[in-house]
């Protein structure tokens, strides 16, 4: 069985899409070792989900391409 990775010290960031307002926004952790930490901003307590730091840099990558993920 693994443990959940400790993350009440990791530093959360909006996307610079979000705005002050609410509304549905992500919020990642940078620096985590293999790992992007994904959260919720609307529930900073629930759980979090962790990606495989190659699997979101490609995410980004075809977001930024306009491509849907994973073509």
């Amino acid at each position: 069985m693994r443990t959940a990775p400790d993350l009440s010290t990791v530093a959360w960031r909006r996307s610079s899409y979000s705005n002050n307002a609410g509304g549905e926004c992500v919020e990642v952790a940078d620096h985590y070792p293999g790992l992007v930490p994904v959260r919720d901003s609307k529930n900073p307590l629930g759980p979090a989900l962790l990606i495989p730091d190659g699997a979101w840099d490609a995410f980004i990558g075809s977001l930024k391409a306009g491509r849907p993920a994973g073509r």
